[in-house]
């Protein structure tokens, strides 16, 4: 059962305080629930159409990844595709994967992405997408006390009218700090680092792995092994900056918010110092609008964090490895000031339709040794028997 401190109200310019902050209230998991099945609008989920040269290596600089197969065009052409490649999560500035309609005033928290490429996505491909709500769900956890977990599935079809990828994205709905049984992370300190630390810090960044041309085979990988970790952070604002200029976002500016929010009052949040509207989604840049949410600092976003496991994987497997899938669920924040250490470890392998496939365990964990984000990757590689074959 859901609980109400909602009261009924006319649609107005502004949002009211008691939308900001709304308690869960009796029907809100059917609502949430009354859009399945459905094709949704996606305007406002989507950063580009098409991976672009230039898009594609602004996506990889918000990475800070500057693997030559995706940012050289020459590089790529004279490699097994035969193109330059976009990684796999550059679709997200297609589309975001946030699939959260209804429950207004309710936060929304990424939960993770199921991502499934079928082919490579090469520069110049175009792509339209097809989007609908399959599930939502009732959960309970330590730091709030019921949340809706809205799951969403999206489909890329190139300018071929090929399926190149389906990807489902979870979404959390949780109540605000101020609502009754809200989010309610402690608050915590930004970490501050030794100059031993920053000397381990620096050095780990720069012997970070890239296979690129020298093909890893399949015979070669061995269970049970780990990958060489990758580190990013310690995070600050500069990186989220550089995240929604490549990676994208689905903020409005000016005219465009200001009408955006007449239309979607309950899309807001006042900023007590101005009194004027802003989006609840600073809380990635803000301290204040953090703890107002209930998370536990500044913030980053869940689908950068996926990203940069999907690098771990792009980085480790090189040029003539295909990254299948990648299933990553988000555990906890990863505030401002933390260090994620990209970590995998290899849990199988097979031959599977003459495909040479490794399943590995993903995960990020920062510099107080949580775990933040947790999955499994699928990656196909060359064999020293045979080649495989261009997608």
């Amino acid at each position: 059962m859901f609980y109400s401190t909602m009261t009924d109200s006319k649609s107005k310019d502004r949002a009211e305080p008691v939308t900001q902050s709304p308690a869960w209230w009796d029907g809100a998991l059917e609502e949430a629930r009354s859009l399945i099945g459905i094709d949704l609008r996606r305007g406002s989920q989507q950063w580009n159409t098409e991976a672009a040269p230039d898009s594609v290596r602004q996506f990889c600089w918000a990475l800070g990844d500057e693997n030559p197969l995706f940012c050289d065009t020459e590089y790529g052409g004279a490699s097994r595709w035969q193109s330059a490649l976009a990684p796999g999560c550059f679709l997200y500035t297609v589309d975001t994967t946030v699939v959260a309609p209804k429950l207004r005033g309710i936060q929304w928290l990424y939960g993770g992405t199921d991502w499934e490429w079928y082919k490579p996505i090469r520069h110049r491909d175009r792509f339209t997408v097809q989007a609908r709500l399959i599930d939502a769900v009732q959960k309970q956890g330590a730091n709030a006390k019921n949340f809706i977990i809205q799951t969403g599935e999206v489909l890329y079809t190139n300018q071929h009218g090929e399926r190149v990828c389906r990807a489902l994205g979870s979404t959390a709905r949780v109540p605000r700090a101020k609502a009754k049984d809200g989010l309610s992370y402690a608050p915590r300190e930004t970490h501050k680092y030794s100059p031993e630390e920053l000397d381990h810090i620096v050095h780990a960044v720069e012997h970070e792995e890239l296979r690129g041309s020298q093909p890893r085979y399949f015979e070669d990988v061995e269970l049970e092994s780990t990958l060489q970790p990758m580190l990013k952070g310690p995070l600050n604002i500069t990186d989220m900056i550089c995240w929604y200029s490549g990676g994208g976002h689905s903020y409005q500016a000016h005219r465009r918010a200001t009408m955006h929010r007449k239309r979607h009052p309950a899309d807001a949040f006042i900023d007590p110092r101005t009194g004027a509207d802003d989006s609840p989604a600073r809380g990635h840049a803000e301290q204040q609008m953090a703890r107002d949410v209930g998370m536990p600092g500044g913030y980053d976003v869940g689908t950068q964090r996926i990203s940069w496991l999907g690098q771990l994987m792009t980085n480790w497997m090189g040029d003539d490895g295909f990254l299948r899938r990648l299933n990553v669920s988000v555990r906890r924040p990863n505030i401002f000031g933390d260090v994620s250490w990209c970590r995998a470890k290899v849990i199988d392998k097979r031959i599977e339709e003459r495909a040479y496939v490794i399943d590995l365990e993903v995960y990020t964990e920062n510099q107080l040794g949580e775990v933040t984000a947790k999955g499994t990757a699928t990656v196909e590689l060359r064999s020293r028997k045979e080649r495989v074959s261009l997608r």
